[in-house]
């Protein structure tokens, strides 16, 4: 699964160059915030495993006007780092490598 190359931005954490996206339009269960916001990863040259990122925070694009903050750079930068630690490969084929960022997160009844 690779990510498209339009609307990916570049990151670089430790000399590595990674390109992340986000989701501009939440899906139907970020948007009645039954689901936190997510977005995904992958090495820039040599994409092979996706890292799928799922936040604490409402999508900023949800229906119930729930404030949710943006995803920052800094954000990604130290998701990527976590989930280095935790043994995802970014350049070794596979299936997505989920990290789970949702602790706190409380859905919309």
């Amino acid at each position: 699964m690779a990510l498209g190359r339009k609307g990916s931005r570049h990151i670089v954490v430790d000399g590595t160059i990674y390109r992340w996206q986000f989701r501009r339009r939440p899906t139907y269960g970020q948007a009645l915030c039954w689901l936190p916001c997510t977005y995904a990863v992958e090495h820039a040259d040599h994409p092979g495993t996706t890292l799928v990122v799922t936040t604490n925070q409402p999508h900023t694009g949800n229906w119930l006007g729930r404030p949710g903050h943006p995803v920052l750079p800094s954000d990604v930068a130290d998701a990527i780092e976590s989930a280095l630690r935790q043994g995802w490969v970014p350049t070794r084929a596979g299936s997505p490598f989920h990290l789970d960022e949702s602790a706190g997160f409380s859905p919309s009844p």
